[in-house]
């Protein structure tokens, strides 16, 4: 039923074979049904409430296949359930974003199907950020300020980690989701689930208590995700706020940052060392894939194999060019050429040797000869004696060498002496002591 009349029209649709005077809905006996009371609400409503502006923060923007938007508008205490239908949204001319704060026009109209009412926008104007995003551009720069975004202060995440905590909550989708992925790509990883909400009041300090005992934990964990499914703004604001990045900035492990969905972006997620778009995605990032890296190691085997069997090729190859030279082929013939050729220079040496030494030993003898005949030793066999001074040793070869009373040496051929001279006789002139 798309439609319900009331009053006089109502009474002749709902007569039957008896006349009947209660209203529908009235009495136990004439009941509404389901879809006669969605159609009531739904003409009442329209009836009642004409087009009216609205103005609101925009949430949880979808848009569909179809090219309709949906949305939430909403302000700091409420919020209602909007759609822009793709006729209208193709006149927009601006992006439409999380947190923008928009001026529309529009009716209320009831989904019948969910028994749910919504607000169909007829026009859409932006009017800048909503109070949410503005709250976030201030803390971001702030903290940006101080650095706590730097992409030199991020750490890598362990290659093979043993063991990872998750922040988060354990009725929550995101540990479900995150481990599913983890079994099925490291099965041998354990983790440690560290409760805490992760929306509402007193969420963000849970969340930071949870990193803080994260990292207290002995033995010691690899890796650290803290993270949740996705939701609206309001939904992940705990992870916006200033004690959650301090606490993934202040921790010892790495941390990854998995909030939210795709689209959704938060303080943690640029303080963190690594955001991944959703749980399953840090899982991803977090551990390898055993089949990967079994098919992985399969092709390096097979590369090596390959090279293998192409140096070894490639070193036959090269074998066999050496094996056909003429120095393998005719080895033992030019061998012995060179052998002969060898014999022939050694005797020829020995002979060249042999004349030299004989002609050096003739030479020798001569030599020996020619000073034997100049020999002192020779004159001495002859009967003459050298005669030196006894102190001086110089040679006396003269009587004007000497003098009375001096010591004097005379060597003969088998020894020496020494004397006194007792005068000195010069051509037939005598000197002795006593002069």
């Amino acid at each position: 039923m798309t439609g319900f009349l009331w009053g006089d029209e109502a009474e002749e649709f709902f007569k039957g074979p008896r006349e009947r005077k209660e209203k529908p809905g009235e009495t136990e006996e004439s009941p509404l049904s389901v879809t006669e009371l969605t159609a009531w609400i739904k003409r009442t409503l329209e009836q009642g409430i004409p087009r009216f502006w609205i103005v609101g923060e925009v949430s949880s923007v979808v848009i569909s296949g179809a090219g309709h938007v949906y949305l939430t508008i909403k302000d700091a205490n409420s919020q209602i359930s909007a759609v822009v239908w793709r006729s209208t949204w193709e006149k927009c001319k601006f992006e439409l974003r999380e947190g923008m704060q928009v001026l529309g026009m529009g009716k209320l109209d009831v989904y019948g199907p969910r028994g749910s009412y919504q607000l169909v926008l007829q026009k859409l104007e932006p009017q800048g950020l909503g109070p949410l995003q503005v709250a976030f551009r201030k803390l971001y720069l702030r903290l940006e300020a101080e650095g706590l975004f730097r992409v030199e202060r991020k750490r890598a995440l362990p290659s093979y980690p043993r063991r990872i905590g998750f922040v988060t909550s354990p009725q929550g989708a995101a540990i479900h989701d995150f481990l599913e992925v983890l079994r099925r790509r490291w099965p041998q990883t354990d983790v440690l689930v560290i409760p805490a909400r992760v929306q509402g009041v007193g969420a963000a300090e849970e969340v930071a208590l949870g990193i803080e005992l994260a990292n207290r934990i002995r033995p010691s964990l690899d890796a650290l995700v803290v993270g949740r499914g996705g939701g609206s703004i309001e939904d992940l604001w705990a992870f916006n706020e200033e004690v959650v990045v301090r606490a993934v900035v202040a921790s010892r492990l790495p941390v990854v940052s998995a909030v939210g969905h795709e689209i959704d972006v938060t303080l943690c997620d640029l303080a963190a060392d690594v955001r991944a778009l959703t749980p399953s995605e840090a899982a991803e990032r977090l551990v390898p894939s055993a089949d990967e890296l079994r098919v992985s190691l399969e092709e390096l085997r097979l590369r090596m194999m390959r090279w293998v069997g192409n140096r070894v090729r490639e070193l036959e190859g090269k074998l066999q060019g050496l094996e056909s030279r003429p120095l393998f082929v005719q080895a033992d013939g030019m061998l012995d050429g060179k052998v002969q050729r060898l014999d022939e220079i050694e005797y020829r040496l020995r002979e060249t040797f042999s004349r030299q030494f004989e002609l050096r030993v003739h030479g020798f003898e001569k030599a020996a000869q020619r000073l034997e005949s100049v020999s002192p030793l020779r004159t001495l066999a002859r009967g003459y004696t050298l005669t030196t001074d006894a102190q001086s040793h110089a040679l006396v070869s003269s009587a004007q060498d000497v003098k009375a009373g001096q010591r004097l040496r005379t060597r003969g051929i088998d020894g020496s002496w020494v004397s006194v001279v007792e005068r000195v006789e010069s051509e037939g002139l005598a000197i002795d002591g006593s002069n």
